[in-house]
Parts: structure tokens; sequence; C-alpha cells
């Protein structure tokens, strides 16, 4: 065969892949919208991507490039900024929302949405954590367990263990040369979230907790492919393990049930001692997911958040150098008598608050929530189907140059006065299902960088390094860093 006729047999077959392509794009399309009948005209912009792949591959690909925002940015170019479009995600017909009036309609509305996270997130977390319950069960439970997280009486008696932890860890740090600073950091928000959860359990149950960890992350925004190789697989084997670590905690103190209960009682304590007003108890499966789900979130959005705003900070002096001297200022008003910090100190740090917050805006840990229609609504003039899954882009509004000007600029400023408008800052969700752990990571974080800005620095090797989104923002190498302590002042 000659070359121009193999590029002829080669051009032919690549157009009746195409042909074929266009023609399964079109009935999956039909496949989704056949059973609206004339109400399917009302549905938004987008499309359904390519046929049993929907529009993933242009997500994953989006997502492992450096611009994870063309994703979406592919839709407000192809159909304008309308806020709200359709497409095929995890397999299943989605509405996609990615402005803040919409989003704010989704997640405020716990009639007409109630959770739809992806099958992998379902199985990993499990079917009976916070993020499936529903209605006056999620009401008990968030009841049940947010005063012990983040209440006043609770962050108060936090507060000495995780200050005690972080500056006994920076000085371990600063003498060991070069570090993961991530994986350090991820290994100090465990070892915080272990002691609130599970105070009495020795050190071998926290590292055999830990090791699983990752894995389970990684799962969490996969495809549900369970075969080996593939990222859910081997977050269901971590998972396996992580239940098995924590039903023999349950075993062990079931069997010591008859003894009274420490005066210091931690999470797991006062899960196994939840009564309804029926004098129901919660079964084990229910208090498994519970924690797995908060031993989770508790310090892997901590860990990421404490790297990403140190990072920032050393990669912007001017910035720097104003947080520490609020943090120079709250360490000289402190009484003679006091050497630690309390809850006082914490609500003086007003600028610090705001790099926070201009960080958990820019890095977007938690980038999209998942919710499912419970009946026909529309959104902007637009139709979500009953049963059809709905995303909030909480990445697409935090980088919104309608929102936040110049949103790539890290700018504390901004936050100047500024009370948020509803739908406009997400990073800890929305609604009712807002996070119950927000006031513990933001202590945690603004303990870590007080005692940080005063006597440390951080030098990346390379800081220039790619970074991967998923499941979470972080940097490929780890954050490779040297922690080093300066002189104080």
């Amino acid at each position: 065969m000659e070359w121009w006729e193999f590029l002829v047999t080669v051009a032919a077959a690549v157009a009746g892949i195409l042909a074929v392509s266009g023609g399964a794009r079109r009935v999956q399309e039909w496949v989704y919208e056949w059973g609206l009948g004339e109400k399917r005209k009302k549905l938004p912009p987008g499309d359904f991507g390519w046929p049993l792949l929907g529009n993933m591959v242009a997500f994953l690909r989006a997502f492992k490039s450096n611009d994870p925002d063309s994703f979406i940015n592919s839709y407000i170019q192809r159909f304008k900024r309308v806020g709200i479009y359709k497409a095929c995600m995890f397999g299943t017909p989605t509405i996609m929302v990615t402005t803040p009036e919409n989003c704010k309609q989704v997640l405020m509305d716990d009639e007409h949405f109630v959770p739809g996270w992806p099958k992998a997130t379902c199985e990993l977390v499990g079917k009976r954590s916070f993020l499936f319950i529903i209605n006056e069960e999620h009401k008990r439970l968030r009841k049940l367990t947010s005063a012990p997280i983040n209440g006043y009486e609770a962050l108060t008696t936090y507060l000495g263990f995780i200050e005690e932890t972080v500056v006994s860890t920076l000085e371990k740090w600063a003498g060991m040369g070069e570090i993961e600073f991530l994986t350090e950091l991820r290994r100090m928000t465990f070892k915080i979230i272990m002691k609130i959860f599970l105070s009495s359990e020795s050190d071998s149950v926290a590292r055999s907790l830990e090791k699983v960890y990752t894995d389970l992350n990684y799962g969490m925004r996969a495809m549900a492919i369970n075969f080996p190789g593939f990222a859910f697989h081997r977050a269901l084997k971590a998972r396996k393990k992580l239940v098995a670590v924590l039903q023999a905690v349950l075993d062990e103190r079931a069997a010591r049930a008859k003894n009274p209960h420490p005066a210091n009682k931690d999470m797991m304590d006062r899960l196994m001692e939840a009564e309804d007003e029926k004098g129901s108890r919660l079964s084990n499966e229910e208090i498994i997911d519970i924690m797995i789900m908060y031993l989770n979130a508790g310090h892997e959005s901590s860990g990421h958040i404490t790297m990403w705003v140190t990072v920032l900070l050393q990669e912007h002096p001017e910035i720097f150098q104003k947080a520490k001297a609020e943090q120079e200022e709250i360490r000289r008003s402190l009484p003679p008598m006091q050497k630690r910090l309390t809850l006082k100190e914490f609500r003086k740090m007003e600028y610090l608050s705001k790099v926070i917050d201009e960080t958990l805006r820019m890095v977007n840990i938690s980038f999209v929530a998942f919710r499912q229609a419970t009946d026909d609504v529309y959104v902007n003039g637009y139709l979500i189907p009953k049963g059809w899954k709905v995303q909030t882009w909480y990445r697409t509004v935090h980088m919104d140059p309608e929102v936040y000007p110049d949103p790539k600029n890290f700018n504390p400023s901004r936050w100047d006065g500024i009370t948020p408008k509803p739908g406009t800052f997400l990073p800890f969700g929305g609604g009712s299902r807002l996070c119950p752990g927000n006031e513990l990571a933001k202590l945690e974080i603004s303990v870590f960088l007080h005692h940080f800005l005063l006597g440390y620095q951080l030098k990346r090797r390379n800081p220039k390094c790619p970074i991967r989104y998923l499941p979470h923002p972080r940097p490929m190498d780890n954050c490779l860093a040297k922690i080093t302590k300066i002189s104080a002042t």
C-alpha cells in the first residue's frame, strides 16, 4: 500500500468513527431527554459529551492540566454566562450551576434538592454519613455533633492541645532538614483530629488509620471502577481497613461499657451514648460512617489549606509582614502570666482571618458539591428535571471575575469591610449542610500561622512545581521545603 493510500484509509476510519460517535451522541441525548416531552425545551444549554464517558474526559483533561477552570470556561464561551448548563458527569445526566444566585438557590432549598454525591463517594464515605442522610435524621446528627466540635467550650478545650502540637511540631521540623511539607502537615492535623475523636486510643491506632486515608481520598472523585489498578479499587480496600480498625475500637469500648466513661469524653464516646427521644441509639454502621467522614475532612482540608496559606504568605512578602505585625501585637498584648493563646486572641486575628479566607477562595479545596432534584425545579428560568443530579461549582464562583475582580491575584485586602453576599463565598458549602467543622478548621490554621509567622520561614525546593488538582490542589512534590527557625524579635 502506498503512503497516500494509507493516509486515505486512516482518514476514512477516523471519519467513520466521528460519524458513529456523533450519532451515538444524539442517541445519548435522546435517551436522557425523551421522557421529558416538551419540557426538554426548557433544559439549560450544554451537551452530554462522549457516549458512555459523558463529559468526564473533558473534566479530567482540564483538572490534569494547569488550567482546571478551562472545563467550565468552555461552557461559558460556547453558551454564554447563563450560570447553568446540562452535562453528563459520573455516568448520569447532570445540571451544573456556576453563579452565586444559582448556587444559593440550590444550596438553600432542602425541599427540592437532596444529597446527590457520586457512587464512589457514597460507597467510600458510607451511606450513613452526613453526606447522604436527609431531613430530621440529618438535623439530629448535626445537632449532636456540632457543639462538641465548633462550640465555644469545645474550641477552648481543643485550643491547648492544638497549640502544644503546633509548637512541638515546628520545633521538630526545623531540625529535620528538607521535608514534604504537605505530608508532615497532614500528619500533624491528623494527630489533632484523632485527639478530638479518639482521644484514648493508642498511637498505633492513629498510625493504622492515617496510612490508609490517602488511598481513600484519591478514590473520592474517581469513576466507580472496582478493578485492580484503579483509584476506586484501592480506595475500597482502604475503607475496609478503616472499618476494621474502628469496629475493633467500638468492640473494645462496648466490652468495658459497665465501667464509668472518662470525664473528658471524645466524639466516639458521645456517639455511642447518643439517644433520640425514643431511646434509640446509633448503630455501629452509623457511628463508623460518621467517624470516617469527620476524620477525613478534619485533617485533609486543614492540612492542605495550612500548606497553601503558608506558601502564599512566603510568596508575598508585604502580606507576610502585615500578618506578622498583627501576630506580634497579639503576643505583646498577652497578660504577663499568660503563656498560651486563648479564643480571645484568636478573635483578634482579623487580618490573618482575611488571609485565610482569600486562600480558601483561591485554592478551592472543595471545588464542587453534589445534589439531586426531588422534583422538577426551575433555576434562572431553566428546568432541572426530577431525579437529575446537580453540581454546584464553588470553584467557578470563587474564580469569576464578575464576582471577584482579578480573581487569580492573592489579595486579602479585598475582604476589607466586606461581608460576602449569599452564594459568593462557599469554601465550607452553604445552607443546612454548611461544614460543621469550619470554626475548628480556622482555629487550627490560625494557631499554626501565629507561631510560624513569629518564628519560622519556609523555603521550597521547587517553587514552580506543577500542581495536581484532584482530589485536592497540591504541588506534585508535596511541597518539598526546608523549615528554618529565625531569631525572635
